[in-house]
């Protein structure tokens, strides 16, 4: 999952100042380890020689153990045995013998065949490292809540800008006049943003403007000659002395008319978003009477039986237009794939089913059947628009549109109303 610019920057900021502070605290606490190591090694060096100047000056003298600190001569084999065994044998130098709180420093010297030997316990070092680490750690913990947290609020103040220009642009529609997103008071990044956002949506507006007044003129230019041709069809099959053979052509151009006009149509519905129409109480069977209505020719001329089993006290409040639409395609496609049969449509609140006797779907077309230019068999007649005006006018409306179907068993639409 992708998460948030701010969020992101938060996180980057946080981790850039661990990392600094990190850094940092490593190299002072290497730093400081050195000098500690540094300061042991010539405090038992200044031990061991102080005490070998002194026993020179007076062989009797012998320094009294300290808290941290102890001192040994060995005059001869016998003496080595106070000594303990680790640091018997270590040559002349400086040691470090033992790790963590039982560290110690060693510092050796002979002279005159006397060895002389200063022990300092660094435990207690060893002990304030630890606790200067775990300070450390819970510094760095601390500061990267406290880093975060500031981190957050400097990208909620870096991003406001952007994030109210977002907003601003998600309520944005393209045929509704808005005031320009870029202003004075913007950033000089947020403002071109801003003014680069201004530009397409005013080139959106000319292109939905075009596009509407193409459609228009479409719709004029078309529907004019059709409506010439169906007239004229009207007129000549009102004449008495034609033969059946005229008839049947003029019957033929004007059907011809019909499927063109209503392919016009559904072209320039696909063409347009249209918006939801008003919406106001519906009598359910009068709305499938009159689809059914458009219908009825194909009806008879193909001897279809048409039952409607919806209650004549259904009342739904919805936009008439879009259900007539969709009615009408639905009826029209059980139309076009049922030969013989009968042809149901039944109201089972909140479900509206259109139910045919046809041929039936393939599974492997279900997917795809509310798709744009889609058939299922290319014997079907049509675009393959029908259904896919239905689930436009389905999704604008909050509508839900959904298909049973077998070879052989015909075909079920279900509408979900609700």
């Amino acid at each position: 999952m992708k998460h948030g610019l701010r969020l992101r920057i938060a996180v980057a900021f946080a981790i850039t100042c661990i990392a600094v502070v990190s850094a940092l605290g490593l190299t002072l606490y290497t730093a400081s380890e050195e000098l500690e190591e540094e300061l042991v090694n010539q405090i038992v060096s200044e031990e061991v020689d102080y005490l070998m100047q002194r026993h020179r000056a007076d062989p009797g003298y012998m320094p009294t153990a300290g808290p941290n600190l102890q001192y040994y001569i060995l005059r001869t084999p016998g003496d080595a045995a106070q000594v303990p065994e680790l640091m018997r044998a270590l040559p002349v130098g400086n040691h470090e013998v033992g790790r963590g709180t039982d560290e110690r420093h060693v510092a050796v010297r002979e002279a005159t065949g006397i060895r002389y030997i200063a022990v300092y316990d660094s435990g207690p070092h060893e002990i304030r490292e630890q606790q200067f680490q775990q300070l450390l750690l819970l510094a760095l913990g601390t500061l990267f809540i406290a880093a975060f947290v500031l981190g957050y609020w400097l990208a909620g103040v870096l991003t406001r800008q952007l994030t109210e220009l977002s907003q601003r642009v998600a309520r944005l529609a393209p045929d509704v006049p808005h005031e320009t997103l870029a202003r004075p008071d913007q950033e000089r990044e947020i403002a071109g943003l801003a003014r680069a956002l201004d530009d397409y949506q005013a080139r959106i507006a000319r292109m939905l403007r075009r596009e509407q007044e193409f459609t228009a003129n479409a719709s004029h230019e078309l529907r004019t000659p059709l409506t010439g041709i169906q007239t004229s069809c009207e007129l000549l099959a009102a004449e008495p002395d034609l033969n059946a053979r005229t008839r049947a052509r003029i019957d033929m151009i004007a059907a011809a008319a019909d499927r063109m006009a209503g392919q016009i149509q559904a072209l320039l519905f696909l063409a347009r978003e249209q918006d939801p129409g008003a919406v106001q109480p519906v009598v359910l069977a009068t709305c499938v009477a009159d689809a059914a209505a458009s219908c009825r020719a194909e009806f008879a001329r193909k001897g279809l039986q048409l039952e409607i089993d919806v209650a004549a006290g259904a009342v739904l409040r919805l936009d008439p237009r879009a259900l007539h639409l969709v009615l009408v395609n639905l009826l029209g496609n059980a139309l076009r794939h049922t030969e013989h049969g009968t042809i149901r449509v039944a109201y089972r609140a909140p479900r509206l089913t259109v139910t045919d006797s046809g041929a039936g779907i393939a599974p492997e077309h279900l997917p795809r059947l509310f798709e744009r230019y889609y058939r299922a068999s290319e014997e079907s007649h049509g675009m393959g628009l029908g259904l896919a005006i239905v689930q436009q006018v389905c999704a604008q409306n909050g509508w839900h549109i959904e298909v049973a179907s077998a070879v052989g068993s015909g075909s079920t639409f279900t509408l979900a109303l609700a």
